[in-house]
């Protein structure tokens, strides 16, 4: 397990995406993926109040605890800002999104909860006091951002402990092994302020899951238009690496591009999203995959 910044939140090593509930994967698949995760030693959900057509995704976690009693060992994060019917990081947003998510989420409590998006229109001062009315409130425990900008979440941090509200424990960017901008600006920040970092497309929307390997075999999956960017000779590269690794270690290229993701400076726990419970088969190995100094340094040398 893995401590979230400064917080208590102790998590398993592969935050489960939940985007893919009622997208592509009903309630039935998505309560059986669920078990298989929670049965694994899984803890950590990552969902949001615009996963699965708007609510659905929260809803079917609900109904999953109710259902398994799980709600006291399992740490549910989700966020505010994206949907367009709870747009934005005005405090009113805030406040009421907040209270649709516990109602589908079925419980009292969110354990972490994410700016999903950085609003400019709306005040940090605002967005900030609304989260920290929260947490007084006993309805969040403890608050992240995702896609903001070194900038903002340098000005965020100061302006929470200048007024003394709530300060955000973790930033959720874009992050895998062949999407490194993140070590630039926010990685020294975060390392810094002491916040965790909870990377999302880890698996570079399946590029990194030795799926697509040239343009013959991108079909017609959702996100193979957005894994062809990766299809050049630094592609090429990187997954001749993690052929090698993972075939050292009889495991898949999957498992070997997450194990690395985890062990970044920073990282709490990547997340990745299951649609079968097949699929969570190669998540589930990456966190008990122990990649060598000399594997991960041949991962990094070829996707600089």
């Amino acid at each position: 397990m893995t401590k979230l910044g400064n917080s208590d939140l102790d998590v398993y090593g592969l935050n489960l995406g939940c985007n893919v509930f009622n997208f592509t994967a009903d309630e039935e698949t998505s309560h059986a993926v669920l078990d298989a995760y929670a049965s694994a030693g899984g803890n950590f959900l990552d969902t949001a109040d615009v996963y699965g057509g708007g609510g659905g995704s929260e809803t079917i976690i609900g109904t999953w605890l109710t259902r398994r009693g799980r709600r006291d060992d399992i740490v549910i994060a989700t966020k505010v800002g994206a949907w367009e019917q709870r747009k934005g990081l005005s405090a009113a947003n805030i406040t009421a999104a907040a209270e649709d998510s516990l109602r589908r989420l079925q419980t009292d409590h969110i354990d972490l909860y994410y700016a999903h998006r950085d609003d400019q229109d709306t005040p940090l001062e605002e967005t900030l006091a609304a989260f920290d009315s929260l947490v007084r409130a006993g309805k969040v425990r403890y608050i992240a951002a995702s896609n903001y900008s070194a900038e903002r979440l340098t000005e965020a941090l100061s302006i929470s402990d200048r007024e003394g509200l709530a300060r955000y424990v973790a930033l959720q960017p874009h992050y895998n092994l062949v999407e490194r901008d993140y070590e630039k600006d926010l990685a020294p920040l975060v390392a810094r302020e002491g916040l965790s970092t909870l990377p999302y497309f880890s698996l570079a929307m399946g590029f990194l899951t030795g799926k697509y390997r040239s343009h013959d075999e991108l079909g017609d999956s959702l996100r193979a238009p957005r894994a062809v960017k990766y299809l050049d000779e630094r592609g090429s590269r990187v997954l001749a690496a993690l052929d090698s690794v993972a075939a050292a270690h009889g495991t898949s290229v999957a498992a070997v591009a997450l194990a690395w993701l985890r062990v970044q400076p920073t990282v709490g726990a990547p997340i990745a999203s299951a649609r079968t419970t097949e699929q969570l088969t190669d998540l589930i190995a990456s966190v008990s995959l122990n990649l060598t100094d000399a594997e991960l340094t041949e991962l990094s040398t070829a996707s600089a």
